[in-house]
């Protein structure tokens, strides 16, 4: 048995140690909005925190994260009102959506660290995400968006 904290709940989990942690996420636990893209970290689909920073969960294994706070896309907010979220919804960013939980996830950890990104900053940071319906003018729209809700004084 494995122990593993996602969003806030701990969990004992008996898989294999080597076992890519989005499996479990997704498998394991039932946390779907975490998606598979490519299974080589190179799409960001899977991204996900582990003690705060974003990684991509196809190549993490699970004895990486034991004991270890594993935050995914549902565990981001309790409901799905974090500035990203709703400058999401606001922007209209998503076109087939799939990529974007992990965009959020990574958009997030910009956010953390960078309360006011340039368009270069967001253009490096989420340079790692891949979104083949092309909407990343939106993407960058809404990152300044939920920056600015962010100085606003909602939460991130």
């Amino acid at each position: 048995m494995i122990n593993i904290t996602v969003n806030g709940q701990h969990h004992e989990v008996d898989a294999d140690p080597n076992m890519p942690l989005l499996w479990v996420i997704r498998d394991i636990l039932g946390l779907t909005g975490t998606k598979y893209g490519c299974g080589a970290a190179q799409c960001g689909a899977c991204t996900i925190h582990l003690n705060g920073e974003a990684v991509r969960s196809c190549v993490t294994k699970l004895n990486r994260a034991a004991g270890q706070r594993i935050v995914t896309i549902e565990g981001l907010s309790a409901n799905n009102d974090h500035p990203l979220q709703l400058a999401w919804n606001e922007m209209n960013v998503p076109q087939c959506g799939y990529c974007q939980s992990g965009q959020i996830m990574s958009g997030a950890i910009l956010l953390r660290e960078n309360s006011n990104p340039s368009d270069q900053d967001i253009d490096d940071a989420m340079s790692g995400n891949i979104c083949r319906c092309g909407t990343y003018q939106r993407i960058r729209a809404a990152i300044h968006k939920a920056a600015a809700m962010q100085t606003e004084g909602a939460k991130l």
